[in-house]
């Protein structure tokens, strides 16, 4: 075989595997099927709620992990696409990027999904204080200004993702009661940082991050 041929076909397979591997990392994964059964009752969960900044460095189960993005903002109303979590004039704009060791992530709540955006850890980015690079999972709130009304001010979106958000971490901290993890919601973060690594549009904001995971022992 000539050697030019034999190039021609090194460089067409190391093309193969490139884009096999694009094309894997880039394939969404399906999320756990919820056990809604599990937890606690509810008062007992709003008695055991509490804000946290020490956590374990252990993994978050998959399983867990579906359950606490459903909590957060899922589909609870699949005939109507109605969320666990209200959001001003149902304009649903908040999405959940998930920002872990092995990448960053966004919530896809009609699939129950996570879409991998980067294979790349900036949860280190995701706030100003320390513990967050080793938290286990760091939940990013973007909102999408794009799914408001057109006439809409700069100011009224930016409180209405900021009263969704807090719709949304409640939902977080209530469920990391009830499965004995330990949160906290913060807001100490460099916007213009955080949204370049995300690559985020212009219209998309940074409203807020949570950090989850076991506490620490």
């Amino acid at each position: 075989m000539k050697k030019s041929m034999i190039q021609w076909l090194w460089v067409v397979g190391l093309m193969f595997i490139a884009t096999h591997s694009f094309a894997q990392e880039n394939r969404p994964m399906k999320l756990p099927q919820l056990q809604l059964e599990t937890g606690m009752p509810l008062m007992q969960a709003l008695r055991a709620r509490k804000s946290v900044r020490e956590f374990s460095a252990e993994k978050l189960p998959n399983q867990v992990l579906s359950e606490l993005l459903w909590a957060a903002f899922g589909i609870n109303r699949p005939e109507t696409g109605g969320r666990t979590a209200p959001s001003t004039h149902n304009w649903q704009d908040i999405d959940i990027y998930v920002a872990s060791a092995d990448g960053l992530y966004l919530f896809d709540a009609k699939s129950h999904t996570l879409k991998m955006i980067q294979a790349k850890d900036i949860r280190a980015l995701t706030g100003t204080q320390d513990f967050v690079g080793h938290a286990p999972v760091n939940l990013i709130y973007v909102s999408d200004f794009t799914r408001m009304d057109s006439d809409t001010s700069q100011e009224d979106k930016k409180i209405a993702a900021a009263i969704d958000t807090g719709f949304i971490g409640q939902n977080v901290y209530l469920y990391c009661a009830a499965a004995n993890l330990a949160t906290v919601v913060r807001g100490s973060i460099d916007k213009e940082a955080l949204a370049k690594a995300m690559k985020l549009n212009p219209t998309q904001w940074i409203v807020a991050a949570q950090s989850v995971g076991y506490p620490k022992k």
